[in-house]
């Protein structure tokens, strides 16, 4: 049910033209250079440390590594990391 859904809303933002992560409240990761992240749509900080971030989304986990890691901005569910970053992993929960 939940999938069917997910399509549904999916083939409706294609249609109209509308930006996929806002209509599927989906992640969206912009990197700027190697020193500063924005993820819009999170829900939530899982774990934060100096070497290693983890958010929760709606698609799941998104894990940020490297190092100096520290929070820039966060407002609703926008947040903006910098430090020097090493990479980004994914878990996503299968939908």
């Amino acid at each position: 049910m939940k999938e069917k859904l997910y399509r549904t809303k999916e083939n409706l933002a294609q249609k109209l033209g509308l930006p996929r992560d806002v209509v599927l409240d989906i992640p969206k990761i912009i990197v700027t250079g190697d020193n500063e992240i924005t993820i819009e749509n999170h829900k939530g900080i899982i774990m934060f440390g100096e070497e290693e971030i983890k958010l929760n989304s709606n698609s799941g986990v998104i894990s940020l590594k490297g190092r100096n890691l520290e929070i820039l901005f966060i407002g609703g569910s926008t947040i903006i990391l910098g430090g020097k970053f090493k990479g980004i992993s994914y878990e996503g929960n299968g939908i």
